[in-house]
């Protein structure tokens, strides 16, 4: 099968660029897969591929950019171009801008697809209905959250064209169900990036390192983190770091630069900057707890399955996605009240200060990450495709099964 990939990809900076390329790792070794066409954002830097495994044919076709209004069209012509047995796109509603009409334009790929015949599949990270636009960063102005959602709920409709819309959460497919009547949206978890072998739970000398890992600046926010690391610091006396591991969300830019302006008198605070692809394993090997500072949620989390794999204790707001992945997927972690930094405090120092409680969320998180290996995630999509060809009486270049 020769396979489209419609998506960012490292170096971007788009959103879920990270995300694809551990997707296109695991597809790339697939024996049914001859041919990858990555349909990329333009980027400054060549795109990653550099992959030490073997694996089939990738071909590059840097063919959109955030906020065009030509990516309709510019994609539309690689898919002409490559002509490839089928398409998967790798989605957010915010995926090819943040002006509506570019994002709108962006999101009608899945139906020229399904009207050139050719099958294709929607993997959607987030859906409106299951996202607090105020706390997320969108508008807290309530008359523009209803425009806003009737906005929202065209473009799901749009979406809805494709063959199959994928999420990776239960409650996305009752609620896509129930509120659209649609029989094409199927569960297909998040997965987990890198299963390694099963980790080394003791931590490295020197201060405890006290993680959070994204981007920042909306909904993820990193005030309260640091005060609240203050905060232990002084009940317990313990040696603590800050690690803020990412950079600026795109819609906020200068926030990180702000914060440690603001907080420059803090000692033992780290900031990274933009994490390498190499380097990630090490950010969270070498942390004691990795923290989710969020006071929203807009789909599901990398980031703690990123966690999970590396066996880390976690530390949450039990609110959304996170408390439904904690429910759906058996991962373990010390939640927290959004916003409130005392509650915040308390869910830190509860694993800092009890080394067995840190090492059975570690272990318990480690073991819910490998439910879900990227190569079983990357099976289930083959196996949709070549059920959607079946129907359609397709057969790929190459048919094998």
């Amino acid at each position: 099968m020769k396979l489209a990939i419609v998506t960012a990809f490292p170096p971007s900076k788009v959103t879920l660029n990270e995300y694809a390329y551990h997707l296109v790792k695991q597809f790339r070794q697939n024996e049914k897969i001859t041919e990858l066409v990555l349909l990329t954002d333009k980027t400054e830097g060549k795109k990653d591929i550099t992959f030490t495994e073997a694996g089939c044919k990738i071909t590059i076709k840097e063919c959109w950019s955030f906020n065009s209004y030509k990516n309709l069209f510019s994609v539309t012509k690689a898919i002409n171009n490559t002509k490839p047995d089928a398409v998967l796109f790798n989605l957010q509603f915010m995926k090819f801008g943040d002006k509506k009409i570019a994002a709108a334009l962006g999101l009608m790929l899945p139906l020229v697809c399904k009207l050139k015949n050719i099958p294709n599949i929607v993997l959607l990270h987030n859906i409106l209905e299951e996202v607090d636009l105020e706390s997320a960063g969108f508008t807290s102005n309530k008359l523009m959250q209803k425009i806003y959602g009737l906005i929202g709920t065209s473009l799901t409709k749009l979406i809805l064209q494709a063959d199959i819309v994928a999420v990776t959460i239960q409650k996305y497919v009752h609620s896509l169900e129930y509120k659209y009547y649609a029989p094409n949206v199927e569960l297909i978890p998040h997965g987990t990036f890198e299963i390694p072998a099963e980790p080394d739970y003791t931590l490295p000398k020197g201060p405890l390192q006290i993680m959070t890992f994204g981007k920042f600046g909306t909904y993820k926010k990193v005030e309260g983190m640091i005060e609240a690391v203050e905060l232990v610091r002084e009940r317990t006396g313990l040696d603590l770091e800050i690690v803020i591991a990412g950079t600026d969300n795109p819609n906020v830019p200068g926030y990180l630069a702000r914060v440690k302006e603001d907080y420059k008198h803090v000692s033992q605070i780290r900031f990274t900057g933009y994490v390498e692809e190499e380097v990630v394993p090490k950010i969270f090997k070498e942390s004691a707890v990795v923290i989710f500072p969020y006071t929203s949620t807009t789909g599901s989390s990398g980031v703690l399955h990123q966690a999970g794999s590396y066996g880390k204790a976690v530390v949450m707001p039990d609110l959304g996605d996170l408390a439904l992945l904690v429910k759906d997927e058996g991962y373990k972690g010390e939640f927290f009240e959004p916003t409130n930094t005392e509650s915040l405090a308390n869910a830190i120092e509860a694993i800092v200060t009890n080394e067995e409680y840190r090492l059975d969320l570690a272990e318990t998180n480690f073991k819910a990450a490998t439910a879900y290996p990227m190569s079983e995630i990357a099976n289930m999509y083959i196996e949709h495709f070549y059920k959607i060809m079946d129907k359609k009486s397709i057969k790929p270049a190459v048919w094998s099964v």
